[in-house]
């Protein structure tokens, strides 16, 4: 038991606090480091076939699901369990003096940091009286006990510090609610598409473990358009300027809804966020085999590479016959063919041009395994060449349509913008937004609450004049203005004093309170 109550004390103490919050700091690190198994799962195993001597290692570690995995919760729930059992009994400790009265007059006021003494012509109830007052004016704390009021302010420098703690706790139970029921998941949709809110819409998801499918909300998102302005001039050239997509959205009734999502602008949808965090070009391109059938039509997203938007992508016809074909290349919206070869000057579509390379093999049969979209599989295909051997690589411009040697054609027939939503739920922000402003609120109060105590005694002398002592005691460091409440003080009292004055061997931060 001795024992258990030991560790119980090591573990709610402010320092283990302060060690727990730094380790969940230090351990999240592999998360921002390796691939997540929730968020990018393909990532995942491309990093392990890239990794094998320690893939096995880090699963077994669970480094690609740190935010699931046991040793994160532990110190998860520790931090929380210390914080609590930090901040309950400090809170006791706070109420108990809340309800207990400014202490009694010390015995010898002359040893405190700032003392003054001086005789007054009051009587004893009108000078201990007028102090009262004074002391109530500026907010103290009065106790009286015979031939002396003792007062104390500063109360909310305490609440403060136990509000800043508390916001702590606050926040992680935000951050966990999140983390069980919220769910965060990222969609490339292209103009003139849409968007239903359910699982096989997503290119990326990651979901608490309290999360159910049937939690999404159901509504439907059409991007009508997308624009995006850049700097032409001279200066900045080619910086963006404006990124806005004009979209549509059905809620579960079928109401229709006109709205607009701009860059830190998010559109919410029944307590759903749907963020804008970025965009690209899609060609529109059709594909047909030498047997003249259509094996692939429609937009293609391709990933920009650079500021110019210099884009890379893939464009894939497996229903083509006899032969599979693939094609891989660049799109580039304003495009220049110089001494460093194809590329982009500038991010609009003012001159578009695809740059393509054909693959083709033998057709696959499908397996079910998930493939990247943005990138070509390539086991089993050869490049395609021309009767003489050359390896078949052409640019095209929109409009324009491409025989190749097999008999097979590729036509650009347009381009559209994409863009990339981010739609996310997370039911404990608000909580989390609260935490941060208890916190402020906690920490102005611990800075600007200045914690002090003052005496006043008055003793009747023999020629019918009141000897009057006044001191006081700051208890907190930097405080300042405790000679001018001491003052202010004596003069209530009738008393004709000195300045107040600090005993030149004692540091006022250094004194302890006075009994």
């Amino acid at each position: 038991m001795r024992y258990l109550r030991l560790f119980w004390v090591q573990l709610t103490s402010m320092r283990t606090a302060l060690l727990l919050l730094f380790t969940l700091a230090l351990v999240a690190i592999p998360g921002s480091l390796l691939p997540q198994r929730p968020v990018a799962p393909i990532r995942v195993s491309d990093w392990k076939a890239a990794n094998p001597a320690v893939a096995d290692l880090y699963e077994k570690l669970g480094l690609f699901d740190v935010y699931h995995s046991p040793w994160f919760a532990a110190v998860y729930l520790l931090l929380m369990i210390s914080l609590v059992g930090c901040i309950i009994p400090r809170i006791g400790v706070y109420v108990r003096a809340l309800r207990t009265p400014p202490p009694r007059t010390p015995r010898h006021l002359d040893r405190l940091p700032a003392s003054t003494r001086g005789s007054s012509t009051l009587t004893l109830d009108e000078a201990l009286t007028a102090g009262e007052k004074v002391l109530a004016s500026r907010r103290f704390r009065t106790r009286r006990d015979g031939d002396s009021v003792s007062a104390e302010r500063g109360y909310l420098r305490e609440f403060g510090n136990i509000l800043f703690h508390l916001s702590f706790v606050v926040m992680l139970v935000g951050l966990g609610w999140n983390s069980l029921w919220g769910y965060k998941g990222e969609v490339i949709t292209v103009e003139g598409q849409a968007f239903s809110n359910n699982l096989t819409q997503y290119d990326d998801f990651t979901a608490g473990a309290a999360f159910t499918p049937a939690d999404l909300a159901p509504f439907t998102v059409w991007i009508d358009t997308f624009t995006a302005k850049f700097e032409t001039g001279e200066v900045q050239r080619g910086a963006a300027r404006e990124f806005t997509a004009d979209v549509r959205v059905a809620h579960a009734d079928g109401t229709p809804e006109q709205a607009r999502i701009e860059v830190n602008e998010p559109l919410v949808v029944d307590g759903t966020q749907i963020h804008l965090i970025g965009h690209g070009y899609a060609p529109v391109v059709t594909v047909t085999d030498p047997t003249g059938q259509v094996a692939f039509s429609g937009p293609v997203v391709f990933l920009p590479q650079d500021g110019n938007f210099t884009s890379m992508g893939v464009i894939k016809a497996p229903d083509a016959r006899p032969n599979y074909l693939g094609f891989e290349g660049y799109f580039l919206p304003t495009a220049v063919v110089d001494e460093q070869g194809p590329r982009s000057v500038f991010p609009d579509a003012l001159a578009p041009e695809l740059f393509l390379t054909v693959w083709t093999g033998e057709p696959r049969t499908e397996t079910g395994t998930p493939e990247s979209v943005y990138s070509l599989n390539k086991d089993g295909l050869t490049q395609m060449r021309t009767a003489d051997g050359t390896l078949v690589t052409f640019k095209i411009e929109p409009g324009q349509i491409v025989d190749l040697p097999d008999g097979s054609t590729l036509s650009f027939d347009d381009w559209r913008r994409w863009t990339k939503l981010q739609v996310s739920y997370e039911p404990g922000l608000w909580l989390v937004i609260a935490s941060v402003l208890i916190a402020v609120a906690g920490v102005s109060a611990s800075l600007y609450v200045r914690p002090r105590r003052l005496w006043l005694r008055a003793t009747e002398q023999e020629d019918g004049t009141l000897r009057i002592e006044v001191a006081g005691l700051d208890r907190a460091e930097s405080a300042t203005g405790l000679d001018d409440d001491v003052a202010a003080l004596a003069a209530a009292a009738g008393a004709d004093t000195a300045a107040p004055t600090t005993p030149a061997d004692e540091s006022p931060t250094m004194q302890e309170d006075a009994p």
